[in-house]
């Protein structure tokens, strides 16, 4: 018996493809994983902690709320690859140190723990064998560094959100004038 809406086995791969595409692509935008590039969504958590400390919110947006987590993650997916394993390497040894000398996770710890454990950090006195031959010292200028130019760069780059450090100190956004050839 011949069904006018009998599948032919062409229509079925397509609806096949089609669905399977669907399906990798909603997986991709929605949820959790689709969230970051690079970072877990623990390491993110700990970034924005991190960034808060460097750069404190006030009457401003902090690193936080700026965006400089999402500017470093997008970061290490292109231009800060070479860092990829600095950041893996330093943020499990911030966790693994933040429990052992305060049995919990750094952002959970207070302002004031959290602020002692950097100091100690950026003075290169850290002690677990993680942080061996000043690798304490220079990811803490690391994360510094990128939260910088983060937080004051442009915000096309992925952090700067809503071009907060601009207007904080009151500056016109720089427009991108591309190349400027000029007659002599």
């Amino acid at each position: 018996m011949d069904l006018p809406d009998k599948l032919s086995r062409r229509r079925f791969m397509r609806l096949a493809a089609l669905s399977a595409g669907g399906i990798y692509l909603f997986s991709r935008c929605a949820g959790p994983t689709a969230e970051w590039r690079f970072f877990t969504s623990s390491e993110a958590r700990l970034m924005d902690a991190l960034a808060d400390q460097i750069i404190p919110p006030d009457e401003w947006p902090g690193g936080g709320e700026s965006g400089v987590t999402n500017f470093i993650d997008k970061q290490l997916t292109g231009p800060f690859l070479r860092f990829q394993s600095e950041y893996r390497k330093g943020l499990k040894g911030i966790q693994d140190s933040s429990e052992t000398l305060y049995h919990q996770r750094f952002e959970n710890l207070n302002w004031k723990e959290q602020t002692s454990f950097l100091e100690l950090m950026e003075a290169g006195k850290m002690n677990e064998p993680v942080w061996a031959d000043g690798f304490d010292l220079k990811f803490f200028g690391l994360i510094r560094d990128h939260s910088m130019q983060s937080y004051y760069g442009s915000s096309r780059h992925g952090g700067n959100r809503d071009n907060i450090s601009y207007k904080m100190l009151k500056l016109d956004y720089p427009f991108i004038v591309g190349q400027n050839r000029y007659k002599s």
